[in-house]
């Protein structure tokens, strides 16, 4: 299965990570934007998560599909690269704008981009 078809429109996702001394951090993210078949991205606010990553990249991420009962994906991941500008933050925005709210995309000022490691079924 491609990379692309693992996120239907509806979903929703929980991204963890650790910081350098281990202390989890639990967060919901919207599904990922696939910049190809070994690379999501998402966009960040100056929280816990992106200072955790910084730390420490490697994260996971759970995604339960817009459907009755448990279908998903677990994903482990690596972040690969952070950037606070450029094209796929301008599109993350403008996609956090329609969907959630002006405030929330004026919120997002990073976009990390992570190295899919493994893809797992939620069950």
């Amino acid at each position: 299965m491609r990379l692309a078809e693992l996120f239907p429109e509806g979903g929703r996702g929980i991204i963890a990570t650790a910081d350098a001394a281990g202390v989890v951090n639990q967060a919901v993210f919207a599904i990922p934007h696939v910049v190809d078949e070994q690379t999501l991205a998402w966009g960040f606010s100056e929280g816990r998560t992106i200072a955790n990553l910084r730390e420490n990249p490697h994260a996971s991420y759970l995604y339960l599909a817009p459907s009755r009962g448990y279908n998903g994906w677990r994903l482990t991941l690596t972040m690969k690269e952070e950037a606070g500008e450029g094209e796929m933050l301008e599109s993350i925005k403008e996609k956090t704008a329609q969907v959630a709210s002006p405030q929330a995309s004026a919120a997002v000022t990073r976009v990390a981009y992570f190295k899919v490691e493994e893809v797992r079924p939620l069950m």
